[in-house]
């Protein structure tokens, strides 16, 4: 009898870490619910480059969370991806002409999507567009620029790093 109440101890234990493990999966994805969800309005935003940003990424202002990255597709005429958000209905009063920034959390953790305010009376709504964009910083793009930079101050001072061969050795006489 004291090994069937110790089986289902464990089992219990088991049954809370599982559903602990799922709570955490959920959290982590972004997955829960932005807001009441009866309110919520989508406005989107045009970006050159996202990065790695992905649906259900965070919608900041000042680093609080307002929102969740609803889609992304790509728009056939200018070829710029188009980044759908859904905003927390609370948060009704975000001005039109405020910039949208794709952020990265840390320097290599999740990217988001960064809100900054600007000053116009009028607000966003359900389907507006935000027209103020700045895309993504790319780590690739930063080091080719960095490297080609390099290159051309390297050329233009006359290659003064680069070092010039040697002359051949002459070769001994023979008899």
């Amino acid at each position: 009898m004291h090994s069937r109440s110790l089986e289902v101890l464990v089992g219990f234990f088991v049954c809370l870490g599982v559903a602990a493990m799922f709570v955490l999966t959920l959290r982590v994805a972004s997955l829960e619910t932005v807001g009441t969800g009866a309110n919520n309005y989508d406005i989107s935003a045009r970006f050159d480059t996202i990065g790695s940003l992905v649906p259900g990424a965070s919608v900041k202002i000042a680093g609080v969370k307002i929102g969740r990255v609803r889609g992304i597709a790509i728009d056939p005429q200018s070829f710029q991806a188009v980044v759908t958000m859904e905003i927390d209905g609370r948060q009704n009063n975000i001005p039109a002409d405020s910039t949208a920034k794709v952020l990265t959390a840390g320097l290599l953790g999740e990217q988001y999507v960064g809100l900054e305010a600007g000053g116009d009376e009028k607000s966003l709504k359900n389907g507006d567009e935000i027209r103020y964009t700045q895309s993504a910083l790319v780590l690739e793009n930063l080091i080719g620029q960095f490297l080609t930079s390099m290159t051309q101050k390297s050329s233009q001072s006359g290659g003064s790093g680069a070092q010039q061969p040697a002359p051949a050795a002459a070769a001994p006489k023979s008899k």
